[in-house]
């Protein structure tokens, strides 16, 4: 198996699945999952210095700068005492560069590179099928988690919408700024020498985690289904341990009557 991996970024396209497969890199291997709304709330809420010119940029209207994210996520790692897998950041190749640079003050440098792979074909189908309950967030799809009646919440009964940036049009919009934003950003940490690991994540949720966990010499995992679309992962290496446990005890059970049997 591999070295664990401690500094870790992941980009996806919208629809392949970050917010379900990123959680579980972080467990996998005991890292912070750090993404960039949420580091910039938290500067924000704790009232820090780049966070408070962060709310006044945002209070403007204005973009936060290249400088003031970059800040914010270095302070974020500066926290830490574990890895990190970073999500949303960086978005360029300038910021990407910033991080290395930060990293290099720190002793660090990035491990790996993680980018999902889905077609467009795959994505068009997974987004443009999402339907959500506004008040309570619960999320429907119409082939994978389709509600009882169609656009219809299974708890409430009240109807469900459909986000903006869930239809066709929108996604194409959103497919092209991700390439054009994406793609320089990978060629970057090829040319400087850092793993970039391509991971086709196009198959259900089950299959693209294997490609995934296999690609870091991960053990066999499953995935249940335990609602609302969330999944549950379940090493199979410890279940096969703990059935192999009751095997064992059911022969000492047996052996144990058999002797009392032949002794009697």
């Amino acid at each position: 198996m591999m070295s664990p991996p401690q500094h870790l970024i992941i980009f996806g396209p919208p629809g392949a699945g970050k917010g379900t497969h990123a959680p579980r890199i972080c467990e996998q291997f005991n890292l912070k999952h750090l993404s960039t709304g949420d580091m910039l709330r938290a500067a924000v809420s704790k009232k820090t210095p780049l966070g408070l010119k962060a709310k006044s940029a945002m209070n403007a209207g204005k973009l936060v700068s290249d400088e003031l994210v970059v800040g914010i996520v270095g302070d974020a790692i500066r926290e830490l005492k574990t890895g990190f897998l970073l999500d949303g950041f960086p978005r360029t190749v300038d910021q990407a560069k910033a991080l290395s640079d930060f990293l290099k003050t720190q002793g660090k440098t990035i491990d790996y590179v993680i980018n999902l792979k889905v077609p467009e074909g795959v994505l068009e189908e997974r987004i443009c099928g999402r339907w959500i309950h506004k008040a309570s967030g619960r999320s429907y799809h119409t082939k994978y988690a389709p509600p009882k009646v169609k656009e219809i919440d299974d708890v409430t009964g009240e109807p469900l919408i459909q986000r903006k940036d869930d239809t066709k049009e929108a996604l194409k919009v959103r497919l092209k700024a991700f390439r054009e934003q994406t793609l320089p950003i990978l060629k970057f940490y090829t040319r400087v020498g850092i793993k970039v690991a391509h991971i086709d994540v196009s198959g259900l949720p089950e299959r693209a985690w294997d490609n995934i966990r296999k690609r870091f010499g991960l053990p066999p995992t499953k995935i249940t289904f335990t609602g609302d679309t969330k999944f549950k992962y379940v090493n199979t290496t410890e279940v096969e341990s703990d059935n192999n446990l009751i095997v064992f005890g059911l022969g000492i059970f047996v052996g144990v009557m058999m002797y009392s049997f032949y002794k009697e």
